[in-house]
C-alpha cells in the first residue's frame, strides 16, 4: 500500500511557496514514504519534486468546498486500501509526524474542533489535518456531487459537510488533542488581539506558547 500526503491550493488566497513550504516541513519531519501531491488549477511557481491534480472546472465550487472531492472512491492517485493524509496551507509542521501514519491505522481521523479549548465536550469536525484510506467513507464524495450547490448554501464550510456524513456512523477518531493545536486558541490562551495598519489581525503584546511535548503540529487561524 501507498502514501500519500495532499494539500489543496485553489484560488489567490495561498500562493505556491505555502505549497513548497508546506512540503519542505512535512518532508523534514517525517521518515514514512509517501508521495506530495497538490491539488490546484495553477501550477506556477510549485517545486518539480510536487505532483500535481488538476482542480480546473470541479464541479462549480470554490475554495475549501474542493475538499469533499478528494474523498472520490475511485481516486486516480492511487488504489482502493491506499493512504492519505490531508493538510491545510495554513499549518506549521515543526515535529516528527509518523504517528499520523501509523495511529489507529486504516481509521478515518479527524481533528477534533478547536471549539474544545472552551467546551471541553466538544465533538465538532475540524479539517485542517485529515487521513483516509481511499474508498473510505464514499458518501462523502458520492452525496456531495450529486447536489453539490445545495450543500454549499446549506453547510457553512467543508468541515460541516463531512461531520454530518462520517460522525453518526462511529466510523472515526479524532487525533489525540495534543497532536495537532490551535496556536491562538490553546497554546496562547486566546490572549486579546487588535487591527494593524495594514489590516491584519495580530496580537496585542508577545508571548510566550505553551507548547506540549506531544504537539507536531500548530494551526495559525484558531
Amino acid at each position: 500500500m501507498s502514501n500519500f500526503l495532499i494539500c489543496l491550493k485553489h484560488g489567490n488566497k495561498y500562493g505556491p511557496n505555502y505549497v513548497n513550504t508546506l512540503e519542505q516541513m512535512v518532508r523534514r519531519n517525517s521518515t514514512v514514504p509517501f508521495e506530495f501531491i497538490c491539488y490546484t488549477e495553477d501550477t506556477t511557481g510549485l517545486n518539480n519534486s510536487i505532483r500535481t491534480m488538476d482542480l480546473t472546472g470541479a464541479y462549480g465550487v470554490q475554495g475549501w468546498w474542493h475538499k469533499p472531492l478528494l474523498f472520490n472512491p475511485n481516486n486516480p492517485i492511487g488504489a482502493p486500501g491506499d493512504t492519505i493524509l490531508y493538510m491545510d496551507l495554513d499549518v506549521i509542521v515543526f515535529r516528527n509526524i509518523d504517528k499520523l501514519f501509523s495511529f489507529k491505522e486504516g481509521k478515518f481521523c479527524v481533528i477534533r474542533d478547536f471549539n474544545r479549548s472552551a467546551n471541553p465536550q466538544w465533538q465538532k469536525f475540524n479539517s485542517s489535518v485529515v487521513r483516509w484510506q481511499i474508498g473510505q467513507h464514499p458518501q462523502i464524495y458520492n452525496d456531495f456531487i450529486k447536489t453539490a450547490p445545495t450543500q454549499v448554501r446549506r453547510f457553512h464550510g467543508d468541515q460541516d459537510w463531512l461531520y454530518s456524513q462520517v460522525f453518526n456512523t462511529k466510523d472515526f477518531e479524532f487525533w489525540p488533542d495534543e497532536w495537532i493545536m490551535s496556536y491562538k486558541w490553546e497554546m496562547r490562551n486566546r490572549p486579546p488581539m487588535h487591527r494593524r495598519q495594514d489590516g491584519i489581525r495580530d496580537f496585542i503584546s508577545p508571548g510566550v506558547p505553551n507548547v506540549k511535548p506531544e504537539t507536531s503540529i500548530l494551526y495559525t487561524l484558531r
